[in-house]
C-alpha cells in the first residue's frame, strides 16, 4: 500500500510563514486524506516492528498527531512530553538552547520504566533541538531510546547531527529549502 502512495502530494508547501524566508510543510493536507495518513503511519512504524518498542513518546503538540496512532500501531505505550506546568503529575525537566534563547520540556517522573525502548517521534525534523531534548528526558529517565521517526526531513538543516547514533527514519525528506 505505502508503495503506491507519493506522500509529498499530501503536503502543502507555504512560503513566508510563519516568518519571511521559511518555507513551511503543513501535514494537514495529509491529515485529511485517511488511506494516506494510514499508509503514512504503517510506513513510519515498518522499520522498527521488530525492535521490541515499548513506549512512542512525542512533543507537543504536532508530534502527538503522529505518536498516538504509532503507539497503536507497534502496541506500546504513548508518553507525552509537553511544555511547562501542562501535565498534572510531578515533572521532570529539561531545559535546551534554541537559535534565539531556551526552552523547556517536562515529561512525568513516572513517564518511563526502567529499560523502556522508546521510539520518539515528532512531525518534523530541522534543527533537531527539540528531539534532543526528547532524546535526553528518556536518557534520563534510564529508558533505551532506539530510534527517532518524523513524518519531514528537511535535511539541509543538519538536525539528525544532534541525535547521535540513534536510527533515524523520515517519511519524506527535502534537500533543500524550496
Amino acid at each position: 500500500m505505502t508503495d503506491s502512495i507519493d506522500f509529498r502530494r499530501y503536503i502543502r508547501s507555504i512560503p513566508d510563514f510563519p516568518k519571511p524566508g521559511i518555507m513551511f510543510r503543513d501535514i494537514t493536507p495529509l491529515l485529511a486524506a485517511p488511506e494516506a495518513f494510514r499508509a503514512a503511519v504503517k510506513a513510519m512504524a515498518d522499520p522498527f516492528r521488530d525492535q521490541n518498542i515499548t513506549a512512542i513518546a512525542a512533543a507537543e503538540a504536532r508530534g502527538f498527531i503522529f505518536a498516538a496512532p504509532l503507539a497503536l500501531e507497534l502496541n506500546a505505550a504513548f508518553i507525552p512530553v509537553r511544555k511547562p506546568g501542562k501535565l498534572p503529575f510531578d515533572t521532570k525537566a529539561f531545559h535546551y538552547e534554541l537559535e534565539y534563547g531556551t526552552d523547556t520540556l517536562e515529561i512525568h517522573t513516572d513517564a518511563f520504566e526502567q529499560g523502556d525502548r522508546v521510539l520518539l517521534v515528532d512531525d518534523l525534523l530541522a534543527t533537531g533541538g527539540t528531539m534532543e531534548a526528547c532524546v535526553r528526558l528518556a536518557e534520563q529517565a534510564h529508558a533505551s531510546v532506539v530510534g527517532c521517526v518524523f513524518a519531514i526531513e528537511l535535511t539541509f538543516l543538519k538536525g539528525r547531527e544532534k541525535l547521535g547514533d540513534h536510527q533515524i527514519f523520515s517519511l519524506i525528506d527535502y534537500h533543500d529549502e524550496n
